[in-house]
């Protein structure tokens, strides 16, 4: 599975964001640009996904890297965040509300 750090994210562009935690979750703050598509519904929502590679974010990495996982079983190009937006908050980046 592909991963990358937050800081390794922070300095990507033109790379869609996913958070996959659930609407409270992201509304309590998020990677600035992130589009929430929470893991519970991703599966009735696939046309929402962007067209050729994107990242997932979720929490810690857990949630995340299981959707990466299923997304990559389908043909997406789907890269995990390692530690989520917890280890992006812990490295003092700013988050959107």
């Amino acid at each position: 599975m592909q991963s990358i750090t937050v800081q390794q994210l922070r300095h990507r562009e033109g790379t869609p964001l996913i958070d996959v935690r659930e609407a409270d979750e992201f509304a309590a703050g998020h990677v600035p640009g992130a589009v929430n598509l929470p893991m519970s519904t991703i599966g009735d929502r696939l046309e929402e996904l962007p067209e050729g590679p994107f990242d997932v974010i979720c929490q810690v990495g857990g949630r995340s890297a299981r959707v990466v996982e299923a997304l990559t079983a389908r043909g997406h190009d789907a890269t995990n965040v390692d530690g989520g937006t917890g280890a992006w908050v812990q490295a003092g980046f700013d988050v959107e509300k």
